[in-house]
């Protein structure tokens, strides 16, 4: 419709929609609808193809480690693993929340589901740290990716828990903690895309070529799932796009 000046009219539920609009499909496709229950949001839209994808990849690494005898470095696969597993139900469950209310419980959800995946990170790490006991250490680009990801993901974790429930104190205010929000979730789509790489790396290990066989080809098609189906849920304005 236009108006008498000759310019469209823009309808505030159009301009709304354009706001919402997710980089792939409709904005209704990943927007949590009113009186949906939070576990819907781990199946609407694309995230079916994430699921897939992470899942693979889970089954991946835990059948090639199960496929032979466990040893105390099995527990370190098996955890960073679950880890990443967890961190791609954090993502999809606050994806979709709109209202206020869905925020809130999406974001304790998310809080819930990392504190667990960071646990599993820092137990992986440790497994790997004393099962290394006096052998060199970073002697491979996994290795190196690892030591760099652990890192970030602490960092990463601690902005986190500051800008939600500490930003007066530490920040100064609620505003400036939500000034943050955006980068927040743009380093934890980076850092996704850093743990998938470092699995990736994984496979280039001389453990897992002599021993463990899981094909590179496989986790890089598991990653790619993973990705598109993370990212074509990405809502442009809360990247402040």
């Amino acid at each position: 419709m236009a108006s008498a000046t000759g310019i469209p009219e823009q309808h505030p539920t159009t301009v709304e929609a354009r706001e919402d609009e997710p980089l792939l499909g409709t904005p209704g496709a990943v927007t949590q609808k009113e009186g949906v229950g939070i576990h819907h949001n781990l199946i609407t839209g694309t995230a079916t193809v994430a699921q897939a994808g992470i899942w693979i990849l889970v089954a991946l690494v835990w059948s090639g480690i199960f496929s032979h005898p466990l040893i105390f470095f099995s527990a370190h696969p098996l955890l960073n693993s679950s880890a990443i597993l967890l961190q791609v139900q954090a993502i999809l469950t606050l994806q979709p929340t709109a209202t206020p209310k869905q925020k809130r419980i999406g974001t304790r959800v998310h809080f819930s589901l990392l504190a667990i995946s960071n646990l599993s990170f820092i137990a992986a790490l440790t497994i790997i740290e004393i099962n290394k006991g006096d052998h060199p250490r970073f002697t491979s680009v996994h290795a190196i990716l690892g030591l760099v990801t652990y890192i970030l993901i602490a960092l990463q974790a601690s902005v986190g828990i500051i800008q939600y429930f500490f930003p007066s104190q530490i920040l100064g205010s609620v505003e400036r903690g939500k000034k943050i929000y955006k980068y927040h979730r743009l380093f934890g789509y980076f850092l996704l895309v850093l743990e998938l790489a470092t699995v990736a790396a994984a496979t280039q290990t001389t453990y897992n070529q002599a021993v463990l066989g899981i094909q590179l080809w496989a986790v890089l098609v598991a990653s790619v799932l993973v990705i598109l189906g993370v990212g074509a849920r990405i809502k442009k304005h809360k990247l402040g796009f």
